[in-house]
This record gives structure tokens, C-alpha cells and sequence, in this order.
């Protein structure tokens, strides 16, 4: 067949299919219009999830009516002044989004420059472009975009229902103003607001703090760690859950690369790099990370609908959202998210509500009533009342044991507080000054006896303990292997194991750190995570999960009673470690329970 130039018409409907892939597209790219046009409030109006009518209202700088016929050609723009497509300053610059979506759609452009006296407006319908006529509108642009895809009727069996279609317009502008908290942004679909944000003015740093609390939710706001972190000229600023604070998808992760919203997988893999050893394998974190770099150490150009980029220095930008993370996290000590207080809150508050509705005790026939010397031992454990033996006829009290001091006050007033109690050899019960605390004793150990073998391994290794008698593991002929292969490795952290015969292995020396620990049981966690991480993967990109294994069998084991000075001693030293606030596996290590939250559950408040 012979060569042959396409149709303007057919040009423009190949590029739609490109930049115009759904209804929120086309308000991705007018959107990124409005906001390169200055806006300062960005109101979208959509009908059917876009497909009848998508509408777009700012108040940017407005276009006069040559202005209308020009941005509605192909590749017209007035993004780029000098030509340069490396030093990109916009979030839109191709100038195919107008034309694109007018050969698909109708569309309506209305515009009114800020100063004139008078609007214009122009429409296309199917690629076919109109001319400008006088119209009415205040200062600022409205698009209209009605019937989409009417001329590409292929199109609409790709689109899914309106509520899906709508759920993805949410989606994008959401994302567009979390990197724009000084525009005020709304979302109709006419008949009921679907999302309304007010501009945040003031410093930058809480104004997108507060827009991303709007967005993502206000446990966000509460529950995040501000990053800020510069490295070769690459500047990382934003925000990072607490590991307690986690997600069941990756879906709330958000990368913003120079005010543009992007997706990229190398991103979310430095994400999950970041919390591999406070985080459990299948749960997420939420982050909004926004990276600015030199125009021409990202080329933003690599995509029709510029949702993708390419750094030119990748390795650069992965160890710098690594490290900023993991500094970030190290930073919050012991803390937790809040989310983890308010579940327990809520749990205690669904037993509470099985009890009787009236709430008082219900005096069963069939109960046999309290001896007289429950009664006393009842009566002693409390408080002393004064005039209540005369109160009482015929009851006779015994003598009142000396009440035990109490343990210094000023130890309340740690973080973490004052141990009072173990329960079920497990849980550590503090009193703080306005609230208490419960300590998973095992988690909050495990994760003090991680960081340590850390520490030690960056301060040159680990000091060993050589076992009185060693111990002779089996694990079968593959599983012995795979640990013997790794025993130069292993070394390095404190564990000397050696093969022994067939399908075993012999341990002589352990970590220190770890002290009586489960040999048996540790060896054989080894060699199943040796055989899970496969041999595609290098065993000292997996160390540290090494020793959150190795840390887990070292730890105080639930259990195991604790006097109040151990407790105490475990609590100081959960607030002097990095992390302390969840365990190698990602659990919380604690949960804080304020004194007005409980007193709600005792009808107090």
C-alpha cells in the first residue's frame, strides 16, 4: 500500500486515544491547565462519570479570543517560551490535550482575561472547529466537554459504570491537590458535592500537611512523620506513616516529582526497602513524598499522559527516600500510631456494651451468698472508711494491713511511665500521669535486642558466646545445605554453624546479645527463610531480616515474669531505642490508653 499522510481529524483521534484514555483524563490535563494558568480555585463539574459532561472552572489568567483559536490546534502551547523541552516548568506542555479531546467530544471553551471588559467563546465538535463569539463569564476559563467519545463510539465499551468512572476523577484531582494545598479545589457530580478543598495559606510545610489530613484522613495527619532531606542537589520533603499506621494496599503511597503527580515503581520499591524490618510483609505504608530536582535530572517527557518520569540518577533518588524514612522512623523512638489506642478503645468499649442495659448487678436466687470472711477480705482490699464496722451491725473487721507505698511518683512522668503490674506473665501494666500503657513484653524486647545487634554489626561486629555444648541441629539434607552455604555470612553476626554429617547442622557459637535463646528453633526459622528468600536474592541484602529472626528467638518470651524493677528497666530502655514503637514484625509494641478515654468507659465523661 502506498504511503500516506492521515487526516488532521484521524491525527487528533490517534493522539486522544493516548492523552484521553477515561473521563479522568481529560480533567487530569484540564485541570493541569488551570493550575499553570495561575489559578487559585479549580471547581469540576461531572455528569454519567464523565461522560456526558465534564466541566472545568478557573480563575486563572483567562484567554482572549485569538488566544481560543490557537489553543485548540494541535501542539499549540504556551508552556514552552524558548523551545527547551529539557527545563519543563508546567505540568502541561505538549499541547495535544484541547485539540485531542475536541475530536472526540464536544467542547466548549469559555474565557475571560483578567482586566478585559468582555469574554469570547469557541466550540469544536468532532475536530470540526468553530469561531469565536462574545460571551459572559467572569475573569478566568471554563471547558466543557460534553458527549465524550461520541465520535470514537469504539471508546465507550472500554468505560466502566459512571461510579467507577467517578471514583477515578476523584482520584486524580485529589492527587493534583495534594501538591497544590494553596488552591481550593471542588467536585460535583451536579447533584451533590463530592469533594471540597479549602486553600491552605501560611507556611508551606503545615499547609500541605493539613491538605494531605484532607485527603488521606486526619489519622494520617496525626499519625506521620515530616521527611526533609537533600542529597546532590535532589531535595526529598513530605510526609511518613508510623509502621503501626499501615494500609492493606499501596494504593496510599503518592510521589510527586517537581509538583507533578507520578506513579514509579522504583519509588515504591525504596518505600518498601525503607520499612522491610518494622513493617509485616503484607501490609503497607502511607506516604506523600515530594521530590524536587534540576529539570534535567528527570525527563518528564517519557509519557503520552506524563504519569510516568526517568530520573537519570535513580540510584541517587532511591537512597535518599530510603535513608530519609529510616532516619524519620528512628527519630519517633517509641511512639505509635494512635489508630492502635483507639481499636483497643473500641474493643473494650464492644464488651462493655454486652454487659445489662441497665448496668447494675442483677442478684441471681441461685447464687449463694458471700461467707463472712469474703466479706472481710473484700472490705480490706479497699480503701479504709471510717464509722463502717458501726455502720454495719454484727460485722466485726479485722485488723488493717499496712498499705504498701506506692512506687515514686516522678517515674510517671517518664513516656512510657511507671510499671505497676505484669499480667499473664506477658503484658507490662504502667501508670503515666495521664493515662496508662500496655507493653507486649516479647515485641517490645524483640525489637530492643534487633536494635542492638545492629548497632554492634555497624560498630564492627558482634560479639559471641561460645555454647558449653554444641548443638546439633537436623533439618533434612536440603535445609542443612542451604545453612552451611550461608555460614560465612552467618559468622558475621555472631551464629558459627558448621555442617555435621547428612542433613544437619552444628551450632558452636551464638550472638551475646541474644543470651539463652532457642537454638533449635532458631536454626530451623533460618533455614525456612533462607529457602523462602530463594537464591535469586543475596543474603546480605537480607541481613537485618537475619537478625529480626535470630532476634525474635533471643528476646524476654511471654511467659515469663518480671519483677517491677525489670519492667521498669525495659520500659527506659524502649525510650532510649529507635523504632521501639513496633516489633521486628511490625505489631505494636505498646498501647497507650489515655485517663479520659478510659473514664468514657466508665461512664465518668
Amino acid at each position: 500500500m502506498p504511503i500516506r499522510l492521515l487526516p488532521p481529524t484521524l491525527v487528533n483521534q490517534i493522539a486522544a486515544g493516548e492523552v484521553v484514555e477515561r473521563p479522568a483524563s481529560a480533567i487530569k490535563e484540564l485541570v493541569e491547565n488551570a493550575l499553570d494558568a495561575g489559578a487559585s480555585r479549580v471547581d469540576v463539574v461531572v455528569a454519567e462519570g464523565g461522560q456526558a459532561l465534564i466541566s472545568v472552572t478557573d480563575d486563572g489568567c483567562g484567554m482572549d479570543s485569538g488566544q481560543l483559536e490557537l489553543a485548540v490546534e494541535r501542539h499549540a502551547t504556551s508552556k514552552l517560551p524558548d523551545d527547551d523541552l529539557v527545563h519543563i516548568r508546567h505540568l502541561g506542555f505538549r499541547g495535544e490535550a484541547l485539540p485531542s479531546i475536541g475530536s472526540v467530544a464536544r467542547l466548549t471553551l469559555t474565557s475571560r482575561p483578567k482586566g478585559a471588559d468582555s469574554a469570547w467563546s469557541l466550540s469544536v465538535e468532532g475536530g470540526i472547529k468553530g469561531p469565536p463569539v462574545p460571551a459572559a463569564h467572569p475573569p478566568g476559563t471554563r471547558v466543557e466537554v460534553r458527549d465524550l467519545f461520541f465520535a470514537t463510539p469504539a471508546r465507550l465499551k472500554f468505560l466502566k459504570a459512571p461510579r467507577t468512572e467517578l471514583s477515578h476523577a476523584v482520584d486524580v484531582l485529589e492527587r493534583l491537590a495534594m501538591a497544590h494545598p494553596q488552591v481550593g479545589f471542588s467536585l460535583s457530580d451536579g447533584t451533590r458535592s463530592v469533594l471540597k478543598l479549602t486553600a491552605h495559606k501560611g507556611e508551606k510545610a503545615q499547609a500541605l500537611l493539613s491538605r494531605l489530613g484532607a485527603i488521606i484522613g486526619r489519622d494520617f495527619q496525626d499519625n506521620a512523620v515530616e521527611l526533609d532531606a537533600e542529597r546532590d542537589g535532589v531535595r526529598l520533603t513530605g510526609w511518613a506513616g508510623l509502621p503501626t499506621f499501615n494500609k492493606g494496599t499501596s494504593a496510599y503511597q503518592y510521589l510527586f516529582v517537581n509538583g507533578r503527580p507520578v506513579k514509579d515503581r522504583l519509588v515504591i520499591g525504596a518505600v518498601k526497602g525503607a520499612y522491610q524490618d518494622v513493617l509485616s510483609h503484607d501490609r503497607h505504608p502511607v506516604v506523600a513524598l515530594f521530590v524536587d530536582l534540576p529539570a534535567d535530572a528527570v525527563d518528564v517527557n517519557v509519557h503520552p499522559a506524563k504519569s510516568e518520569v526517568r530520573f537519570r540518577e535513580a540510584g541517587l533518588v532511591r537512597g535518599l527516600i530510603v535513608s530519609a524514612i529510616r532516619h524519620a522512623l528512628a527519630a519517633a523512638g517509641h511512639r505509635t500510631a494512635s489508630t492502635v489506642s483507639t481499636a483497643a478503645l473500641g474493643a473494650l468499649g464492644a464488651a462493655a456494651s454486652q454487659r445489662p442495659a441497665s448496668g447494675a448487678y442483677q442478684w441471681q436466687p441461685s447464687t449463694p451468698r458471700p461467707s463472712q470472711g469474703q466479706i472481710w477480705q473484700s472490705i480490706a482490699a479497699q480503701a479504709p472508711m471510717p464509722g463502717l464496722a458501726e455502720s454495719i451491725p454484727g460485722l466485726h473487721l479485722p485488723p488493717q494491713a499496712p498499705v504498701p507505698e506506692p512506687a515514686a511518683p516522678e517515674m510517671t512522668d517518664f513516656p512510657l511511665g511507671a510499671a505497676r503490674a505484669q499480667l499473664h506473665d506477658t503484658y507490662i501494666v504502667a501508670e503515666t500521669r495521664d493515662g496508662m500503657i500496655i507493653v507486649d513484653q516479647h515485641a517490645a524486647h524483640e525489637r530492643l535486642v534487633l536494635e542492638r545487634m545492629r548497632l554492634a554489626m555497624a560498630e564492627g561486629g558482634v560479639k559471641t558466646q561460645a555454647l558449653l555444648l554444641p548443638e546439633v541441629v537436623e533439618l533434612g539434607e536440603a535445609g542443612a545445605a542451604r545453612v552451611a552455604d550461608a555460614a560465612e555470612i552467618l559468622a558475621e553476626i555472631g551464629l558459627v554453624v558448621e555442617g555435621f554429617g547428612s542433613g544437619a547442622v552444628v551450632v558452636r557459637e551464638t550472638p551475646a546479645i541474644l543470651g539463652e535463646c532457642d537454638v533449635q528453633s532458631m536454626i530451623r526459622d533460618l533455614a525456612d527463610d533462607l529457602a523462602e528468600w530463594g537464591e535469586a536474592l543475596k543474603l546480605k541484602e537480607k541481613l537485618v531480616d537475619v537478625c529480626a529472626t535470630m532476634a525474635c528467638h533471643g528476646s524476654v518470651r511471654a511467659g515469663r515474669r518480671l519483677s517491677i524493677p525489670e519492667m521498669n528497666a525495659l520500659l527506659r530502655q524502649m525510650e532510649a531505642t529507635p523504632l521501639s514503637g513496633q516489633c521486628n514484625h511490625g505489631r505494636p509494641t505498646h498501647v497507650t490508653l489515655g485517663l479520659n478515654d478510659i473514664e468514657k468507659l466508665f461512664g465518668r465523661r
